[in-house]
């Protein structure tokens, strides 16, 4: 784990009292509904997205010693996302499923929010990888640039590239507006 990724303000609190074990099991229950949303929009896939937070929770519990007093949440974030890299890399070529085909669409849901976040993993799983990680990781998980570019090892340059390419993706996708039409409005705009 990388200094900067320590100096990130932990959002789970770790519990001081209490033996290794009690200490990690509040941990892993407090950080699992967190990891696993991450996992499943990098992987689009539930079952996947279950195992790599299984995967980072068993590695994490091993490394105890060593991050329990840092920010063991960005640790685990870590390894979800590098053992998605890996499972990419094992592969060399991901075979993504066609949107249409993730969940049927005739499950009745009485949220809207569930239809929107299904829409939203489905738009995701049409970026390519690189560009999936870093619109999770810079919007999903709100990191800051140099945050992401820390996490994933890239420069921050590579950060803004693949943000603003995913971005007009997810645009397109999604059938919003078209970007050069967004650009225009925000023309003459304070931000």
């Amino acid at each position: 784990m990388n200094s900067q990724t320590a100096s990130a303000a932990p959002s789970v609190a770790v519990h001081t009292t209490g033996s290794k074990t009690e200490r990690f099991t509040a941990f892993a229950e407090a950080a699992t509904p967190s990891l696993s949303r991450l996992a499943l929009f990098l992987t689009g896939d539930e079952h996947r997205a279950r195992d790599l937070v299984q995967h980072a929770l068993e590695r994490t519990y091993l490394a105890w010693g060593r991050v329990a007093a840092g920010n063991p949440e960005a640790y685990a974030r870590r390894i979800v996302v590098n053992a998605r890299i890996d499972g990419w890399r094992k592969r060399r070529r991901e075979t993504l499923a066609d949107p249409a085909e993730l969940w049927d669409a005739q499950t009745p849901d009485p949220t809207s929010g569930v239809l929107h976040r299904d829409q939203l993993v489905r738009a995701l799983r049409t970026l390519p990888p690189a560009q999936r990680r870093v619109i999770v990781l810079r919007y999903l998980y709100d990191l800051s640039e140099a945050d992401t570019a820390a996490e994933l090892g890239v420069s921050a340059g590579s950060i803004k590239s693949a943000a603003s390419r995913g971005l007009a993706r997810l645009r397109m996708v999604l059938d919003d507006e078209p970007a050069s039409k967004t650009a225009t409005q925000h023309k003459g705009t304070t931000r």
